[in-house]
This record gives C-alpha cells, structure tokens and sequence, in this order.
C-alpha cells in the first residue's frame, strides 16, 4: 500500500460511526479508498447505511490532519500498517466481514502460519485453568506443531496463554483493545514487550483513541476471525470468551471448550458451549488435531495424550469399576463403588477429559484406555 493509501485507509478507520462494513461498502462503491474521500457527498449518500454525518466527517479537512499525525507515530514507533486489501493481510481474517479494514502491528510474527489457534477464558482464572493452558500448549510442542497462538494479554486465561507459548517457544499474538500507545493491564507490560519478540502485538485502534470497555469486546473478532479454532479455556455464564466462541461460530470456525465440574462457576460457560453443542469438548490433544487435520504431523512415537493424569482416590475407584465392564450405566458405577451419584458425575466428567473413559448414549460409559 503506497503511503497515500495508508494515510487514506487510517483516516477512514478513525471516523467514529462508520465501522468496517460501511468503510468497505463505500470503498467497493467507489472504487478505492482515496477515491472515498473525493466522491461527491450526494453519491456517497446513495449507499446503503451511509448517513449525513459519517460523510460530514469524512470531508472534514481535520480528519486528515489526525491522520497524518497518527502516520507519524506509526513511523517513529516502527509499527507496519496493513490495509484490508494488501496481500500481506491476514487471509483467515480477510474471509470475515466485519474484519478492520486496517490493522496496526508490532512484531514480526507470521499471521499467514499454517495453524493458528485463539486461547481465551476468564480474567478469573483458576489454578485448574492456568494448567490447562500449560498443558495444551506444552503437548502440541511435543508433538511437532508449530502453532500461532493468540489471545488478548487480558487476565487470567489470556495471559496464562501468553506465558505458555513464550515459555515453549511458540510465536504468540496479542490483540489489544487499544492503541499501541500503550499497554493495557500495565503489569502486562514486559510480557507485551517478549510478544513484540516472539510474535506481535495486533489492534484496530489508533492511538488517539480513548480507552473504553467497549473497545475490547470489538476487539473479540479480531482474536476469533485471525485462528482456525478458538478454545474456550474457562468461562462464567457471561463473559468475552463466550463473545468470541459467538464470532468464531458465526465465521464459520471450529470453537473447543475445556469441560469443568458442574459446581465451578468459571467452567459453567464451557459447560454450556459444549451441552447446546456450540463447542467440541476439549478431552485431548487429539481432539484438536482430528477436527484440524494435523495428525499427519505428529511424530511416530507414543506421546502422552492425556492433559491431567492425577486423579482422586474416589475416580480411581470409580476407573477400575468402569474398567470391569464392557460397559456401565451411571448408576450402577454408584451403586458398586458406594459413591454418591453427584460425586459419580462429576468424576466421570474429569475421565471423559483425561481421555481415560467414553461417555455413551443413554449414561452409558465405557473405558478406553
């Protein structure tokens, strides 16, 4: 993109109200993005949900002037700029919609890497949460693939993604709610600057913007719209990371939640994605690869494919009954090991993650390993 085109397509992007979809619309209508910008007022009026005000703004000699000073800290901050219609663009991101018709990068990461996953959960996160994010990232290094993972350097589930991929050496990308003028939590802030060396920080937002709530939730599209498949790690009833499981769900995206006991409030969200089957249960690392295709990648030898192989007093009794029978009903594994059919429940959920039992119609189970 020449620089005229970048100062076009960041002048665009900075006039509030007109969004992405509208800034594509009249690009499309006019022929290109300087060519926004000359057209008459009565034409641009023509296109469908164009209003007066968003064409007042766009013929504003001042919305040019911001511009060029937001090209200037881009410059002197080495920041790249990528339009929407630049090859360098991100394509998984491109097929969706509603993707930025401009987006602002530190880093050198490869946002065209043959596997992209997002990692996103609870800034509550738990210690079961963290692991999880550990384990999963630790278990696709150990078996060859080289993936991209993103997340929003946010709290909890976000930055534990973060850390793991810095730790094994995988690149990682954080989208930000935000300009680059800063790092939003600031605590985060040495952690952004090992992403800039082992990946990238990635946003829509300019940096004369004012931080607001509602920037991150925008941002959510960004992390769903750049993977191939998002991983609910832990979610409450509400929260972003069901925003995102949405979008991805809406681009057409694999989404995989982490499954939880059914008294924990941070795994009542993945609990649900997966009941009202807007998410793959995440059991293993296989489930990733066979629904993504990247089996063919892994190595010949035997990996351990289980993420959590610690278990309790009451689910080794309850595995070694399972284990007795081709299969068993829930409560008849209650009624052999004495154990409460709630207990039964929630330990069954813990086997059926751990890849150790297969739940089957009609609260049948049976072992597998």
């Amino acid at each position: 993109m020449t620089p005229n085109h970048h100062l076009y397509a960041i002048a665009l992007s900075m006039i509030e109200g007109v969004g992405s979809i509208n800034a594509k619309k009249m690009i499309a209508y006019t022929g290109g993005i300087e060519e926004v910008f000359r057209e008459k007022k009565k034409n641009l009026l023509k296109i469908p949900g164009i209003s007066e005000n968003m064409v007042d703004q766009i013929q504003k000699a001042d919305t040019l002037k911001l511009a060029e000073k937001e090209l200037n800290f881009i410059q002197k901050n080495q920041i790249r700029t990528l339009f929407y219609l630049d090859e360098e663009y991100p394509l998984r991101l491109k097929q969706c919609a509603d993707s930025p018709i401009v987006l602002y990068i530190k880093g050198m990461a490869d946002l065209h890497q043959e596997k992209v996953i997002s990692m996103v959960g609870t800034r509550s996160a738990t210690e079961y949460g963290k692991m999880c994010c550990e384990q999963i990232i630790q278990q696709l290094t150990d078996r060859n693939h080289k993936v991209l993972v993103v997340s929003g350097l946010a709290y909890g589930i976000d930055i534990a993604a973060h850390r793991a991929a810095l730790r094994y050496k995988l690149e990682t990308v954080a989208v930000l709610g935000h300009g680059l003028n800063m790092i939003y939590p600031a605590v985060h802030a040495p952690h952004a600057r090992e992403i800039v060396n082992q990946g990238a920080l990635v946003t829509e937002f300019h940096s004369q913007i004012t931080l607001d709530r509602g920037l991150f939730v925008r941002r959510n599209r960004i992390i769903a719209g750049l993977a191939d498949a998002t991983l609910v790690i832990e979610s409450a009833d509400k929260g972003g990371a069901l925003i995102t499981a949405e979008l991805a769900n809406s681009y057409n995206r694999e989404v995989f939640a982490v499954p939880g006991r059914i008294t924990d409030p941070f795994s009542s969200g993945c609990n649900r994605l997966i009941a009202e089957n807007k998410a793959r249960i995440l059991n293993s690392i296989e489930d990733l690869e066979n629904a993504l295709g990247w089996r063919k990648n892994n190595p010949p030898h035997y990996i351990q494919t289980q993420l959590f192989t610690d278990l309790s007093e009451e689910e080794n009794i309850i595995l070694n009954t399972i284990r007795n029978h081709d299969e068993i009903l829930i409560d008849l594994i209650s009624l052999e090991t004495n154990i409460p059919i709630h207990k039964v429940s929630a330990a069954l959920l813990n086997l059926e993650f751990a890849g150790l039992v297969k739940s089957l119609p009609g609260k049948r189970y049976k072992s597998i390993s």
